[in-house]
């Protein structure tokens, strides 16, 4: 009995192993979960007293215990008020004492990854006094595998993982514009094919800009209500948009009809505050290399330049009551590009960055609005491509990773939705065409023959 009890021990432990080292998340969901639950337990007290996160106890206390004769009372540590287990994680809510603070907690959260034997700790505050600690029970971005099931709204879709095993969504309605920025073969043409690929399966019409002759979306164009891949073509796209956003404000004026007999909420102010009927189609625009477009090397290109700028810059201002939102995307977004960029990088509230090379690069993404982000940036190593730094405008920020998309399968969802494509008013002649473009022959130099030598 003895021998067959030691057997089965010995098959759990190599069965925990290699479901460690090949499935981490099945070990977490079979064995992790259990360990460190026990082990956040037993250390708790001892790791908060370690960490700093205690304070001392009460004067009435240390009274009651000197007139009594009983031992001092320790110090005491936040209250534990729920232990919650995830896919990924664990999910501790913590009763801050009187004196302690959010900060506190927030500081030592690698400490605490230490103590706890955990992958990543992160901290946010729910309310006053109280204080929820994620963490990760092993590394949900090497191998990112996103949720079977994502609650979904209009207008937002699951684009990524974080690193504490959330959905990082891309809210359209809560950031309407973005940057993507980063250096080559960093993962930021697979985030965007990902971004494609959800936003096919919406009610929304496509707008791309690609430059690099339209190698990225063209592949995606059943989706797409128009497209453009050279920056002539993008002069003419923006200027149409432009046309459409102004049609867009007189329906919404057309509809206002505020009177006295007009309740509040009934005012329209953009086109979610229009009935179903009458609401325009909303409109996603993908840059792709925006600095494509900021380049030039003549007078011509310099005024063709200035109107693509100042179109951007229009849009990113005014496009998104009129239901127009921007992606930005491209290696690097500075005032190196020119006057107007500045200004148009001020309008986009949602920033990414895949690894860049270089400090300033990270500077442009996050030195104005989190500048703890640009060393994350910076310290993301070149082989785990698709790792990136979210941010926004309130100043915080974490590391998301995209699950990898392939070309094939953007364009199947793009051609599985490709009956959702609206068709824009003023916007036909930029809708592209689904037939290839031909092929151009490819003409190899001749090899120069050496004349044979005589003897």
């Amino acid at each position: 009995m003895e021998w067959l009890t030691a057997a089965v021990v010995l098959l759990v432990v190599a069965v925990a192993g290699v479901l460690r080292w090949r499935r981490p998340a099945w070990y977490w969901l079979t064995f992790g979960v259990v360990l460190a639950a026990v082990r956040v337990l037993v250390r708790y007290t001892s790791v908060m007293e370690a960490c700093g996160l205690t304070v001392p106890p009460p004067r009435w206390r240390l009274a009651l215990a000197r007139l009594t004769g009983r031992p001092v009372p320790q110090a005491r540590a936040p209250r534990l008020l729920r232990m919650r287990p995830t896919r990924t994680g664990l999910v501790l809510r913590l009763g801050l004492r009187p004196g302690q603070d959010a900060f506190d907690v927030a500081a030592s959260c690698d400490r605490l990854r230490h103590s706890f034997t955990m992958q990543g700790v992160t901290s946010r505050e729910i309310r006053s006094g109280v204080v929820e600690l994620r963490m990760t029970g092993y590394d949900v971005l090497k191998r990112v595998q996103m949720p079977a099931v994502v609650e979904r709204f209009p207008m937002r879709v699951p684009v990524a993982l974080r690193e504490d095993g959330a959905v990082h969504f891309r809210d359209y309605r809560a950031c309407p514009h973005a940057l993507t920025i980063g250096a080559t073969k960093s993962g930021k043409s697979v985030y965007q094919r990902n971004l494609v690929a959800e936003l096919a399966a919406l009610p929304v019409a496509l707008v791309g800009i690609d430059c690099k002759q339209g190698v990225e979306l063209y592949p995606l164009a059943r989706r797409f209500s128009a497209l453009a891949d050279n920056p002539d073509t993008a002069d003419d796209l923006l200027g149409a948009l432009l046309t459409h956003m102004e049609g867009v404000y007189q329906l919404i004026r057309a509809e206002q009809r505020i009177t006295a007999d007009v309740l509040d909420a009934e005012i329209a102010a953009d086109i979610w505050d229009l009935p179903d009927h009458l609401r325009p189609t909303p409109v996603v625009v993908l840059v792709d290399e925006v600095a494509e477009l900021a380049l030039f090397s003549n007078k011509d290109e310099e005024k063709r330049r200035d109107r693509i700028i100042t179109a951007l810059v229009r849009l990113a201002q005014l496009g998104r009551a009129a239901g127009i939102y921007l992606e930005i995307c491209g290696q690097r977004f500075g005032s190196e590009l020119g006057k107007g960029i500045t200004m148009l990088r001020a309008q986009l509230t949602g920033r990414t960055a895949h690894r860049v090379n270089d400090e300033t690069s990270a500077n442009m993404a996050f030195g104005d609005i989190a500048p703890d982000a640009v060393l994350a940036a910076i310290q993301i190593p070149t082989d785990t491509p698709g790792i990136a730094v979210a941010g926004d405008a309130t100043g915080g920020w974490h590391r998301i990773r995209a699950p990898h998309t392939t070309l094939r399968q953007a364009v199947n969802a793009c051609n599985r939705h490709a009956h959702l494509t609206p068709v824009l008013p003023g916007l036909d002649a930029f809708r592209p065409s689904v037939a290839p473009p031909a092929r151009p022959p490819v003409v190899f130099p001749a090899q120069p023959v050496e004349a044979p030598t005589t003897a």
